[in-house]
């Protein structure tokens, strides 16, 4: 059995720029545009990111768990974390936009203490899921059932994919990596993050070596 699931994997880079965000904004240099530009565009991956990852486990991951086992009351638990998280994430999201046109310390405060509570929320999210899920998709691993509910995952454009692939990988643990390069044939992740993440290598991932 793997040591965890790709899902659990996807959730460490979720993780991984929530730090990230709250350790860059409390250090936010006050009028630095230059700034405010770079960690923009770091936020407009991530709120991309956690919109398509929750929009796509409504729509694929949760009919695929109830068919696994997993309870309808469970999964209207987590739906309902989701709105929770999404308030949370329209309120940093105005905050983060505040921020990139202005560079000013007291948007720089707004944005931090915004990025506090949605960091806040969707810990406790993550950790929920995983401790009711995290068994389901191990103990299925190799199923029929999680064929399909990869395959539905994997139905997006190599640009999206490629992006994705760079985001994930970009300062994960060695458990992480393995459960990626685990689920994903070596030669398809090659081309994906190789030739379609060159983007997010470019744009993004310095934002976090600043």
């Amino acid at each position: 059995m793997a040591e965890m699931s790709m899902n659990k994997a996807i959730h460490g880079a979720f993780r991984r720029d929530l730090d990230r965000f709250v350790a860059a904004l409390a250090a936010f240099p006050a009028g630095d545009k230059k700034r405010a530009e770079q960690l923009g565009l770091a936020w407009d991956n991530f709120d991309d990111q956690l919109m398509h990852h929750h929009t796509s486990e409504h729509a694929i991951a949760w009919p695929a768990l109830e068919a696994m086992g997993v309870s309808r009351g469970l999964i209207t638990e987590m739906d309902a974390e989701h709105d929770t998280m999404a308030t949370a994430l329209g309120t940093t999201r105005s905050a983060m936009s505040a921020l990139r046109a202005s560079a000013s310390a007291e948007d720089a405060v707004a944005a931090h203490s915004a990025m506090l509570e949605l960091r806040r929320v969707t810990v406790v999210h993550l950790d929920h899921e995983e401790d009711e899920i995290e068994s389901v998709y191990l103990a299925n691993e190799g199923t029929d059932e999680m064929k399909a509910m990869g395959r539905k995952f994997s139905k997006v454009s190599p640009a999206r994919g490629g992006r994705f692939f760079a985001w994930v990988l970009d300062g994960a643990t060695p458990a992480e990596t393995a459960a990626v390069t685990g689920t994903i044939p070596g030669p398809v992740l090659l081309i994906i993050n190789g030739i379609f993440g060159a983007s997010y290598r470019r744009t993004v991932a310095p934002t976090w070596r600043s």
